[in-house]
Parts: structure tokens; sequence; C-alpha cells
């Protein structure tokens, strides 16, 4: 029997944008909403902020966006209540203390909070120096500490999150397996395609492997394909650059022979990555090779449904032997679909919300 009847999420970003709600919670919508919940949504970035707030300029716009987000939450404040649980992903207001968060934990019977990537830490690399001192990074800890259910997308966060909260409960980003369909038919009779999909922030990652391409280019003939960052060059190798769009994403990620997941060993942001890119690349079949780093060795089992690498002569090394053998691809592709569809699937990881939800109430 479900025992929640009406939910809000109140989120930074508008519907469908942005990874961190739309391959996590969002996609479970439907399925609370078939058990009976009444689902409703509360983005501070409305669709016209969403359009401006990641270009440069337009200082005007977001700071009118910004303002206006600021009054939708003022306005919440009077409905908080008529609701069961409130789901609170990463935080309510992007700047100063966490005020507003104080508010809705005390205006609401019961408060989820979603907590995607280390977005506390004090310095992370690839962000805006000036913001960084301006955004609240005591936010995501104060609401860890008031929530009545944390949700946690890896080991790590789970384990920073138990400092402050006993209910904590480790989800992972997960894939909609009706929608990302594998059509690879893993053959040699055309350029091989190396794929990697991310965005202009993280595109520097890709370029931890810039001689790990110029040394397998002397080997075998292969394309880099790029989607999401379309000013992405590398020096030496054939690239491709496709924008990222919502509505072609799985077909542009179905171009892909081999997925390519690098990350950097020195940086703690990293530990709070969910291995979403090489979910994304296994749920089509595509064979994945990753840095053995985070938690992507939960993603991953290393030689069976893709493969976990410590340094450049394990990249090279690994992508040749994919390259080279149809079936090994084929063979690795295969496991990696099933890893997703029975661990990481929307399917299969819907009743652990649920059971959250309906816990909160009983």
């Amino acid at each position: 029997m479900n025992l929640v009847r009406k939910i809000l999420f109140v989120v930074p970003y508008p519907i469908d944008k942005a990874p961190s709600q739309r391959l996590k919670f969002e996609q479970y919508y439907s399925y609370f909403q078939k058990a009976g919940i009444n689902v409703e949504y509360s983005s501070f970035i409305n669709e016209e902020m969403w359009e401006v707030v990641y270009t440069k300029g337009n200082y005007f716009k977001k700071v009118f966006y910004t303002l206006k987000g600021y009054l939708i939450r003022i306005k919440l404040l009077k409905s908080i209540s008529n609701y069961d649980i409130v789901y609170v992903h990463l935080w309510c207001t992007p700047f100063g203390p966490p005020f507003f968060e104080w508010l809705i934990t005390k205006f609401s019977k019961k408060v989820v909070y979603d907590i995607d990537d280390l977005v506390f830490l004090k310095n992370i690399k690839h962000e805006n120096t000036i913001l960084s001192y301006l955004k609240g990074k005591n936010k995501p800890l104060f609401m860890m500490k008031n929530a009545d259910h944390v949700i946690a997308c890896t080991p790590y966060l789970e384990k920073i999150a138990k400092k402050y909260n006993d209910n904590v409960t480790d989800i992972s980003s997960t894939i909609n397996t009706d929608i990302y369909l594998p059509t690879n038919k893993y053959e040699n009779n055309h350029k091989l395609v190396i794929g990697w999909s991310g965005s202009h922030s993280t595109s520097r990652y890709l370029t931890l492997l810039k001689d790990v391409f110029l040394e397998l280019r002397n080997s075998i003939c292969f394309k880099l394909l790029v989607i999401g960052d379309i000013n992405f060059t590398m020096e030496g190798i054939e690239v491709e650059t496709i924008p990222w769009n919502k509505d072609t994403e799985v077909i542009e990620l179905q171009k892909i022979d081999i997925g390519v997941y690098p990350l950097p060993i020195d940086e703690e942001w990293i530990l709070g990555k969910s291995g979403l890119k090489a979910l994304q690349y296994m749920a089509l079949g595509i064979p994945t090779i990753a840095t053995n780093i985070g938690c992507n060795d939960r993603v991953i089992e290393n030689g069976i449904d893709g493969y976990l690498v410590n340094n450049h002569n394990e990249w090279v090394s690994i992508i040749l032997k994919l390259c080279r053998s149809t079936s090994l691809r084929r063979e690795v592709g295969i496991m990696a679909r099933k890893k997703v569809e029975t661990q990481f699937s929307v399917d299969a990881n819907a009743n652990i919300y649920l059971k959250i939800l309906n816990g909160l109430v009983a």
C-alpha cells in the first residue's frame, strides 16, 4: 500500500535539462504517479534563465531571473506544509547561508535531501572563482544534518552523509533501458569511433588521453567523437564534435564503437561521480573503458562488462584489443547491457525510492 499522496520536488533546474536531475529522480516521476503519488516540482532556474545561465555575458538577465527565483521560493513557503514529503535536490537557493533551506525544513512535514557530486567542496577546479565564494557551500551540509532522509549517488558521498545523518541511502544514477537500446553491430567495416560525451567543463578530462590517441593512430584508423563540447579539438587527432541535444542524445551515443571515461586521479571532486557516462555507454552495449577510480569499480567489473585502467599502457593495449576484435566488443557490450538492466536501470531501482518515501510517512 502506498502511503505518500503528495510530494514536491524543490530543485535547481527546469525539468528534463540537467543530468543530475534528468538521469536520477526525474525518471521516476511516472513511477510515483502510477503508485498514486501526486508529483509537483518547483525549479529555481526557469526555462528562460536556463538558456543564458551558462553563457558569457547576459548579466542583466541572469540577475533578473535570479531575483525571480528567490521570489518563487518565498511564495513556495506558503504551501510547503501541504505536501507529505518535500524532496530537495542540491539547494533551495544558490547563494549565501542556508536560510531558505532552514525555512523549508521547518515548514515541511518530511524532507528528503538528494546530494549529487561533492558540491560542498571549497576548491573545485572547473568552478568559476568569483561564484564559488558566493555559492552557499554550507547548504548541502545543513541539509544532510536536517533532512529526514538523505539520498547519495556514490559510496563516497554516502560515507560523508552518514557523518551527519543516520538515514542515508546510496542510489546511483540510473538509465531508462526502454529508451537506451543497443544498435551496435560490432563490425570493422568502417572507421572505428572512439566516443566521449560530456560538457565543456569536463572535456578537459578527455585531454588526459591525448598521448594515448597519438600512439594509437600509428596502429589503427579511428575517429574521436565528442558529444557536448562543440569547440573541442585535439592536435593530430581526427575529431568530430556534436552539440548535446536531449532529443538526439541516444542516437548520437549509438554511433560510438568504444566509449572512454578518463578521469584525473588527483581531484577529490571525482570521488563524487556516479559513473554516469560509463552507464550510458554500457546501456547501449558499447564496450567501455574507464579510469580505475571512485565508484567506477562498482559500475564496471574489469574484463567482464568493461575495463578499468590505471595507466597509459593499459589504455593503449585495451583500446587496441577492442578495436581488433569484433567478438570481444560484442561479448563485453552484451555483458555491459545486462549489468545496467539488472543493477542500474530505472526498473531495478524504482521500488527503492518508493520504499524510502513510504517509510517516512508510515
